[in-house]
């Protein structure tokens, strides 16, 4: 099928590459429907598009790329929400605010996008300590795995 974007104009997904968010995400309680667009190939980047509104997107990163010592507990409620049983089913992104050169933007490390890969379901999970997960942390160089 194919849908408009936010960034990438009209693309084609798959059904099955929809990532359902039954909550929705904060902000955006009624769209529940999203899907992960790479940018490049190169670069630990995608879009997260909501399927529903062309023009609800979201640039995210995988934060393991940007701050090495990333780490987080998932609460038995989200597992429970996302059908997690074992730590391979799972990858999470951070939202990228976006300034004037990439240099500048940020990654939001306090609210975690965490996505069961085979069951396809999402949530952004807002964690508690903003002193160890910075709101705005700086994108300015790779220093983690994606390097």
């Amino acid at each position: 099928m194919n849908i408009k974007t936010k960034f990438l104009g009209e693309v084609e997904i798959n059904d099955g590459d929809i990532i359902t968010f039954e909550y929705g995400l904060p902000g955006f309680p009624d769209l529940k429907k999203f899907v992960l667009l790479p940018i490049d190939g190169d670069l630990p980047l995608a879009v997260l598009q909501s399927t529903e509104k062309a023009e609800i997107g979201f640039v995210v990163a995988y934060p393991f790329a940007f701050k090495k010592d990333y780490e987080f507990d998932i609460s038995d409620e989200d597992k429970e929400d996302l059908k997690i049983e074992k730590e391979e089913d799972v990858i999470v992104y951070s939202i990228v605010t976006l300034k004037e050169t990439f240099i500048e933007s940020t990654l939001n490390l306090l609210a975690p996008i965490v996505i069961n890969v085979n069951k396809k379901l999402g949530k952004q999970i807002v964690l508690q300590d903003s002193a160890a997960y910075p709101l705005r942390f700086p994108i300015s160089t790779l220093e983690g795995s994606a390097k």
